[in-house]
C-alpha cells in the first residue's frame, strides 16, 4: 500500500488579489512537510476554465517548483489532458520528460480524455471523439519516449513528420503510466491497456475489490497489449481525509471541504447550469448541498468504522477518511484486502486550512503510515515476481518502437503541403471519423466502395445528428479547400456558398471563399455569391463523401443552384474530384 496526496488548487469563492498566490504557496509547503514525512506521491490534476474546483491549469509548472523543493516523493500528473486540441503530444512529450529530469526521475504519467463541457467546449473537442483522441496521443506519445528518432505519426487528429523528440525522460522506457478512471468500463481500459488505474470514484473497500480483481484478470490476459512500452499494474483510490484525534474536530474541520470537492464536481460533470464568471458555488453549495447528496447533519462522531457514502433516513452524504487515525487506519486496512495499490488523500479542498492539512499530514506519518509501511518492498517484488510471465507475455504483443527505413531530410515545402492536406481538427465522432478516413482512401482510388456501404447504411436522422454542429461541418468543409487546386479554378475569384437545410426547418450557410488561389471556408451567406447551391444537409453529406450524382436531387427538387453554372461543372477537378460540388 501506497500513499499519496492528491491536489484540484480549489479556491471557493469570494476571490482576494492574492488568493490564488497563498492557495498554490500553501500547497508547496504541503508537499514539502509529506516528502518529509514519508507519503510516496503527490498527485496534481490538469483543469482548464473550472472556477472555484480546480485552478491548477500548468501542473508541469507546479510539479516542477515541487521538485526543487522535495527529495523523494514521486511527482504524478493525474492527469495530463490528451485531446491534442488541449496539448500537441509532442509539447506532452517534451514536458515530461523534461520534469522527469529535474526531479531525478521522479514522474508518475496519467493522461485522460478530459469530460466537462467547460474544457471540452473551449478548445473545440467533441465529446463523441475525445476516446479516440487519447489513444492517438498515448500512443504517439510513447513513441516519443521510446523511438529515437520518433519516427512520425499519420492520425485522425494529429499528424507529425518524423523528428528527434527532447530531452529523453530519465526513466526508460518512460515513466510508468496511469490513466483516469471513472467507472468500472475504465478500469477494464485501463487493465487492457497495461497502465495503472486512477479511480476518481468515491468506492467503498468492499465494491473497490471487485474492480481490483477484474482488473488484475485482464492485466494476467491475453486482451491485455499495453499501449506504452512498459507496464504499470497498480489500481489507486482517492478519498477525502483529515485527521484529529478526537473524530467530532476531524469532522469540523474537513467534512465541508469534503463536500465541497464532491458539490463541485457534480456541477461541472453532472450537467449542472455554469455561468462564466458569474456561478459562486461556494455560496449555492451552502443553500442545497443536502439536495445534491452532501447533507451535513447525518454526519456526526460515532467511533464507527468509516465508510465513503452514508445514507440515513433517506438521505445522503459523503465521508471518506475523515476521522481519526484508528477509524483511519481500519479503512486503509479494508482497502489494503481488496488488492487496492495506493490510496490518494484530498486534504486541500473547500476551505479546508492550511495548517489543520498540514496536522492531518504529521498525525497519518505518526500514527497511521507506519502500519502499512513495514514489508510493503517485499511485497512489491513478490507482486512484480507473479505478474512478470503475464508482462513479458503483453508486451509482446505491443508493437515495437519503429525505426526509419531511411535517414529522414527536413524538406520545409513538402512538409507544409502534407500538413495542409491532412490538417485533422478536433472534431466529429467515431463514424465521422470514418468518413473522413473513408474520403481520404477514395481520393487516392481506394476504399470506395466501403465508403459507400457505410454511408448507405448511415440514415439521414443519423447523418445529420452527427454533422450538424458547427465543429463538424467546419471540418467538412475543411477537407473541401484543403484540396483545393488552383490550377483547375480556370482564374476564378470570389465566393461559393453552400445553403444546408436541416430537417427543423434552420439552415446552415458555408461560403468558400476563393482568393489568389488560397480557398477558406466561414459560416456565412455571401450577398455577392458567384454561386449559391442549397441542399439537405444528409445529402450534402452523401455527395461529398461517396461522390454520388448530383442530378437525382435536382430533378428531385432537393438541390438548387442559382448562379455560374459553368462554374458549377468545374468544382469537381476545382476540389479533388472529392465531391460532386
Amino acid at each position: 500500500m501506497r500513499f499519496g496526496i492528491f491536489y484540484e488548487h480549489q479556491l471557493p469563492r469570494p476571490w482576494g488579489p492574492d488568493s490564488e498566490h497563498k492557495l498554490l504557496s500553501d500547497a508547496l509547503e504541503q508537499i514539502e512537510l509529506a516528502d518529509r514525512a514519508g507519503i510516496d506521491y503527490v498527485w496534481e490534476v490538469e483543469h482548464h476554465f473550472l472556477e472555484e474546483y480546480s485552478h491548477s491549469s500548468a501542473p508541469e509548472v507546479f510539479l516542477a517548483a515541487a521538485s526543487q523543493r522535495t527529495k523523494r516523493i514521486r511527482l504524478g500528473h493525474g492527469i495530463v489532458q490528451a485531446p491534442s486540441a488541449v496539448n500537441h503530444p509532442a509539447r506532452i512529450a517534451e514536458r515530461v520528460a523534461t520534469l522527469d529530469l529535474v526531479s531525478g526521475g521522479r514522474v508518475d504519467f496519467g493522461t485522460g480524455e478530459a469530460s466537462s463541457a467547460a474544457e471540452l467546449g473551449g478548445f473545440g473537442v467533441a465529446r463523441s471523439a475525445k476516446r479516440a483522441m487519447w489513444e492517438e496521443t498515448l500512443d504517439a506519445v510513447t513513441r516519443m519516449f521510446a523511438e529515437q528518432p520518433f519516427a512520425g505519426y499519420e492520425g485522425d487528429f494529429f499528424t507529425m513528420p518524423p523528428r528527434y523528440v527532447l530531452p529523453r525522460p530519465l526513466q526508460k522506457p518512460h515513466p510508468p503510466l496511469w490513466v483516469a478512471c471513472s467507472r468500472r468500463e475504465t478500469i477494464h481500459l485501463a487493465a487492457r491497456s497495461g497502465i495503472g488505474a486512477l479511480s476518481f470514484s468515491f468506492v467503498e473497500p468492499e465494491d473497490a475489490a471487485h474492480w481490483v480483481a477484474e482488473y488484475y484478470d485482464l492485466i494476467a490476459s491475453e486482451e491485455c497489449v499495453p499501449r506504452g512500452f512498459a507496464v504499470n499494474p497498480n489500481v489507486a483510490v482517492v478519498l477525502p481525509m483529515m485527521l484529529h484525534p478526537d473524530e467530532a474536530t476531524a469532522i469540523d474541520r474537513g467534512i465541508d471541504g469534503a463536500h465541497f470537492f464532491g458539490y463541485s464536481l457534480s456541477h461541472y460533470y453532472g450537467g449542472g447550469t455554469h455561468t462564466v464568471g458569474d456561478s459562486d458555488l461556494w455560496r449555492s453549495f451552502g443553500q442545497d448541498r443536502a439536495e445534491h447528496g452532501f447533507a451535513r447533519d447525518i454526519v456526526y462522531a460515532s467511533a464507527q468504522p468509516l465508510a465513503v457514502r452514508l445514507l440515513q433516513a433517506g438521505v445522503g452524504s459523503l465521508r471518506g477518511a475523515i476521522g481519526t487515525p484508528a477509524q483511519v487506519t481500519d479503512l486503509i486496512a479494508r482497502y489494503q484486502a481488496a488488492g487496492v495499490d495506493q490510496v490518494m488523500f484530498v486534504l486541500q479542498a473547500g476551505n479546508n486550512r492550511h495548517e489543520h492539512i498540514c496536522e492531518s499530514i504529521e498525525l497519518f506519518a505518526r500514527e497511521v503510515l507506519p502500519r502499512f509501511a513495514d514489508g510493503r518492498e517485499q511485497r512489491e517484488v513478490a507482486k512484480a515476481d507473479r505478474l512478470a510471465a503475464a508482462v513479458d507475455k503483453a508486451l509482446a504483443r505491443r508493437a515495437a518502437a519503429r525505426v526509419l527505413p531511411a535517414p529522414y531530410q527536413i524538406d520545409e515545402d513538402a512538409e507544409d503541403a502534407t500538413a495542409r492536406r491532412a490538417a485533422p481538427g478536433p472534431y466529429g465522432d467515431g463514424l465521422a471519423s470514418k468518413v473522413r478516413r473513408s474520403a481520404r482512401d477514395s481520393v487516392r482510388g481506394r476504399g470506395q466502395a466501403g465508403l459507400t456501404r457505410l454511408i448507405g447504411r448511415t440514415s439521414d436522422a443519423r447523418l445529420e445528428q452527427i454533422f450538424a454542429s458547427t465543429q463538424a461541418q467546419r471540418a467538412v468543409f475543411g477537407m473541401m479547400t484543403r484540396q483545393f487546386d488552383p490550377a483547375q479554378a480556370g482564374g476564378f475569384d470570389g465566393a461559393i456558398v453552400y445553403d444546408l437545410g436541416l430537417s427543423d426547418g434552420t439552415r446552415r450557410p458555408w461560403a468558400i471563399e476563393i482568393h489568389d488561389g488560397r480557398a477558406r471556408a466561414h459560416q456565412y451567406a455571401a450577398a455577392d455569391a458567384a454561386l449559391t447551391i442549397r441542399i439537405p444537409l444528409a445529402d450534402f453529406i452523401r455527395v461529398l463523401t461517396t461522390a454520388e450524382s448530383f442530378y437525382p436531387l435536382i430533378v428531385d427538387g432537393r438541390m438548387t443552384m442559382e448562379g455560374d453554372l459553368a462554374l458549377a461543372n468545374r468544382m469537381p477537378e476545382m476540389f479533388g474530384a472529392r465531391s460532386t460540388f
